[in-house]
């Protein structure tokens, strides 16, 4: 590697590197925002807790901001290399466009590379530990959860509010359980009482005092024109609230985008050596190998992207010859957009495995493959 190819290579991974760690906290600052700025405010979980959880929120951001970051870091390196007229001397000393953009292609191989590993290693992994630090930090008190004078809604089929708390403690408790529409169909209020996390059940219990229940028709809760049946009862131990929300009783329910490569492979084998299921559940077997194969192929073509986020946009970067930062921006958003939603509504083919959708998710890859060696062929006769 020349003077040259070591220019245009450090250039560009400074730049990818830049726009990549900008995506990255893009895509993860909603997730971390929705999920553990709460519970960090309300001294749920530790800073320290709170930091190693953003951080294992990274490799997830990672897997969709590294082709992002990719194509913005060679049009917007390429771009002002053009404008600066860099790349018309190379080009007047007898270097033609592929031989310039060597280093990038090189630089797009070993991001490539590290795409497949995140996507099927470390998001993986990243995933899965995510979900267990954050249950072990709400399961060391998982009474903290209940903060006073706020409408606590994270609880699956119930809605909380305590005036008052002092340890297990609680004053002025008022409960509202909520059907399948989140429709009201119990109202409990009570004057006091105390909180019991049953770990076997993995659910708070409340023990209520100088209880009162509303309850309402079964059938149709809002309707209002039948009288709600309002005993009053002193004392009561009948309510459970679900901490599912925060943390399961395990793993083994993970979801299968959670999955290593090994382990997709080995599901794959499963269900392909499944015995013939009876005609009523076949379509439903034929999508769940469906969707294992479309995580397959996604995480394929994910870090495929990167090398064809590349090619396109080496040949976009010398013709645009822009330094603006916000015009080369733009355009590596509208082709971005353009691919994922090519691949979302590809895998909204998943209810129908005949149209085989994991084929179909190789034609956005596919599509910039073509389009960037056709804009190499033209640029290079000019």
């Amino acid at each position: 590697m020349n003077v040259l190819d070591r220019h245009i290579f450090v250039s560009v991974l400074a730049t990818c590197a830049a726009a990549g760690g900008l995506f990255s906290f893009i895509v993860a600052l909603p997730n971390a925002a929705r999920e553990l700025l709460g519970p960090l405010l309300t001294e749920q979980i530790s800073f320290e807790t709170f930091a190693r959880l953003v951080g294992l929120l990274f490799p997830f951001a990672i897997s969709y901001a590294l082709p992002m970051g990719i194509l913005t870091g060679v049009l917007l390196t390429l771009g002002r290399l053009s404008a600066d007229s860099e790349i018309t001397a190379m080009r007047a000393c007898g270097i033609s466009v592929p031989r310039i953009a060597r280093p990038v292609f090189l630089l797009a191989a070993l991001c490539t590379a590290a795409a497949f590993y995140v996507n099927f290693e470390s998001m993986p992994w990243a995933r899965v530990q995510y979900h267990k630090e954050f249950a072990a930090a709400i399961r060391a008190n998982p009474l903290r959860i209940i903060v006073p004078k706020t409408f606590i809604r994270d609880f699956s089929g119930c809605v909380l509010y305590v005036g008052e708390k002092e340890g297990p403690v609680l004053r002025d408790i008022w409960l509202w359980e909520l059907d399948d529409q989140l429709r009201v169909r119990r109202l409990i209020r009570a004057e006091g009482g105390r909180l019991d996390y049953d770990e076997a059940t993995n659910s708070l219990v409340p023990t209520l005092v100088q209880m009162k229940i509303e309850e309402r028709d079964a059938a149709n809760p809002e309707d209002f024109s039948k009288s709600p049946r309002a005993p009053s009862i002193g004392r009561a131990e009948e309510v459970r609230i679900s901490l599912d929300r925060y943390f399961g009783r395990d793993l083994e329910r993970m979801k299968d985008d959670w999955l290593t490569y090994d382990q997709l492979r080995a599901k794959q084998a499963l269900l392909a050596a499944a015995p013939p299921p009876p005609p009523e559940r076949s379509k439903e077997h034929a999508r769940e190998r469906m969707k294992v194969d479309l995580i397959v192929q996604e995480k394929f073509n994910l870090s495929l992207a990167v090398f064809s986020f590349a090619l396109v946009g080496v040949p976009l970067g010398i013709k645009v010859s822009r330094r603006e930062t916000s015009a080369n921006l733009g355009l590596a958003l509208v082709l971005v957009l353009g691919y994922y939603l090519v691949t979302v509504v590809v895998k909204w083919l998943d209810r129908h495995p005949e149209y085989r959708p994991d084929l179909l998710l190789w034609v956005p890859n596919i599509l910039f493959i073509a389009l960037g060696v056709w804009l190499f062929s033209r640029i290079d006769r000019k």
